[in-house]
């Protein structure tokens, strides 16, 4: 999925569930260092893409906080 798309798709969530969505990239992400250490990983670009994804629904948490406490 494009950048874009994801970046839309993720401001559409609620902040309820970009912290659902956060956890779920965290497990991804414990996974795939496993699956790393152990020499089993395939696709090791998605490492960096599930990173970026943890740091996209981290800055959309903190936008929207910061949005909350100006109103």
């Amino acid at each position: 999925m494009k950048s874009t798309q994801r970046v839309s798709d993720l401001k559409a969530l609620s902040p309820d569930q970009l912290s659902d969505e956060l956890l779920n990239l965290k497990k991804e992400q414990f996974n795939l260092r496993f699956q790393g250490a152990t020499g089993q990983l395939e696709n090791v670009a998605r490492v960096r893409e599930v990173r970026r994804d943890i740091a996209r629904v981290r800055t959309l948490q903190r936008s929207k906080t910061l949005q909350a406490s100006k109103s």
